[in-house]
């Protein structure tokens, strides 16, 4: 389900694919849960409050229980990320926008005592340095290719030059990008330095989730490799 490359320090860096999951509703929840489940270690789950992005998902009331063979991602587009993480505790990583608190540090202790890591998040027109003061201290970073809110968005290819100098800031550190990713973006978006691929419509969208996941995951594999 892994692959992997050479990171910046002559370690080992995986690459893979994530499956992002925006729904409404539990039932939906678990049914892309059990789709992508026998093909991926990870799935992302958006949580959206309808005030920092103009949307509504599911509640952190549904996340529980889950099933146990995953890892969970929790992306929150919420403008009260301190509130939202203190519901939900547990081993997930917490990926919360830089844009939506002034107290980033503080929410790295909560996620902490929650059982849970810190990743940092990012719109496509913030700049880079607002993340500078964090990142180091987060699990992952997270680029936005699209605006966030809504699925089956374009790619915003303008976006690649700030995961390529993330990438060269950050040489060991899992980046992960989401928003528009295709068999075709995707090769653009590892070949800036994105090690971490999330996806949603060219997944759940396919009629064959297995093969749409193998696509996903060669177009990585080949722009890791330009």
């Amino acid at each position: 389900m892994l692959s992997q490359r050479e990171a910046g320090t002559g370690g080992v860096m995986e690459i893979e694919i994530i499956p992002a999951i925006l729904v409404k509703k539990r039932d939906d929840l678990l049914s892309r849960i059990t789709a992508v489940s026998p093909h991926v270690s990870s799935v992302q789950i958006d949580l959206m409050d309808g005030r920092f992005v103009q949307n509504t998902t599911i509640w952190p009331d549904a996340l529980e229980p889950l099933p146990k063979n995953l890892n969970y991602e929790l992306h929150w587009m919420v403008s009260d990320p301190k509130k939202w993480i203190e519901m939900v505790p547990g081993n997930y990583l917490h990926t919360v926008h830089i844009e939506s608190t002034d107290n980033f540090g503080e929410l790295l202790d909560i996620a902490k005592n929650q059982g849970g890591k810190m990743g940092i998040a990012f719109n496509p027109p913030t700049p880079v340095e607002k993340l500078l003061p964090y990142a180091d201290k987060c699990e992952r970073i997270l680029a936005l290719t699209v605006n966030p809110g809504f699925s089956q968005q374009s790619y915003i290819p303008d976006v690649e030059a700030k995961i390529s100098h993330l990438r060269s800031l950050f040489p060991d550190k899992d980046i992960e990008v989401d928003g528009g990713i295709n068999p075709e973006t995707i090769i653009r978006a590892a070949k800036a330095g994105a090690n971490k691929l999330s996806a949603a419509s060219a997944i759940f969208n396919a009629s064959d989730i297995k093969n749409a996941i193998s696509l996903l995951r060669d177009g990585a594999e080949r722009g890791f490799r330009k």
